[in-house]
């Protein structure tokens, strides 16, 4: 995965909130095993703090407000595609700017209007209009705020908790299965996630893995979709091995392999993400064919 060293990255979309101290009140998440719980399903992608049962309180505006010091970090070192290549936080400022470019071209072309989302970038605890989360509940998308969230320690838990390799694409197929949400949200289908119901073919599981086929239609485009400030791809190179390193997140935090390495055995009727095979099928069936229109999974 190589970025063009001379594209121009837009820090705008991406607020970074790491190091803030929020104010008072308890933390979201407590340790031992809820925190553990919490952790399982943050790493099935896609869950968020409202739909856990973890919020506390209402929003805080103050707590998506970076710091000076940290936002100014982001713009001062992640300017060029160069740095993306070198710098995590960078790569993930690239990651989002290619797909929200392939979105915002996407929605045109089937008479509808994509409106940007931003990630937020945060360090233990954040504050939501989905409530306040720690991060134990992994990346998620609010679909109040229309944000994402992502703390990067959730990609050395890949690698430590689920022997991925957690590796650059591993990473981009992480946020780009979170503005799959976005993409729902803003086309009204990721309600039919709530429909109460678990297993395999219940909302919840079809809503996630339709994100599963968005991310890979991305991929699908994401090296020959042109930045619209340079008329350039951002992502200049995607190989095989890389394709295997998506493939590989997503059949790692499939709800078969998660309940067989949490409680030994797998219960289908409480899945609420898809299995290993299925999170693998999606994302290849969007990356193959490049077409959103086939990621209809709630045929």
């Amino acid at each position: 995965m190589q970025f063009d060293d001379d594209a121009d990255l837009d820090t705008s979309e991406v607020r970074d909130v790491r190091g803030r101290r929020l104010p008072g009140g308890r933390a979201a998440i407590g340790g031992g095993a809820a925190a553990l719980i919490a952790l399982i399903l943050g790493l099935l992608f896609g869950v968020g703090p409202d739909q856990l049962g973890l919020t506390e309180g209402g929003p805080d505006p103050a707590a998506s407000t970076a710091t000076a010091s940290s936002q100014t970090q982001v713009e001062q070192a992640c300017r060029k595609g160069s740095d993306a290549n070198t710098r995590q936080d960078c790569r993930i400022v690239a990651v989002v700017n290619s797909v929200q470019d392939y979105w915002r071209a996407e929605f045109p072309r089937r008479q509808g209007r994509y409106t940007d989302a931003r990630t937020v970038l945060f360090t233990g605890r954040v504050n939501t209009a989905c409530g306040a989360a720690t991060s134990a509940v992994g990346p998620f998308y609010c679909p109040l705020d229309r944000r994402v969230y992502l703390d990067l320690g959730f990609f050395d838990e890949l690698r430590t908790s689920f022997g991925t390799s957690g590796g650059p694409f591993a990473q981009a197929y992480v946020v780009a299965h979170e503005y799959g949400h976005h993409v729902q949200n803003l086309m009204g289908t990721l309600q039919r996630a709530r429909d109460g119901r678990q297993g395999p073919a219940s909302g919840s599981v079809r809503v996630e893995l339709q994100a599963d086929c968005y991310a890979g239609v991305w991929a699908h485009h994401a090296t020959t979709t042109p930045d619209e400030r340079t008329g350039r791809p951002v992502l200049a190179r995607l190989t095989p091995a890389d394709i295997r390193e998506g493939l590989d997140a997503a059949a790692a935090v499939g709800d078969d392999r998660i309940q067989e390495r949490v409680q030994g055995r797998v219960t289908p009727e409480t899945w609420t993400h898809g299995s290993a095979a299925q999170r693998q099928q999606w994302f290849d069936v969007g990356y193959r064919t490049g077409d959103m229109a086939r990621c209809d999974t709630f045929r």
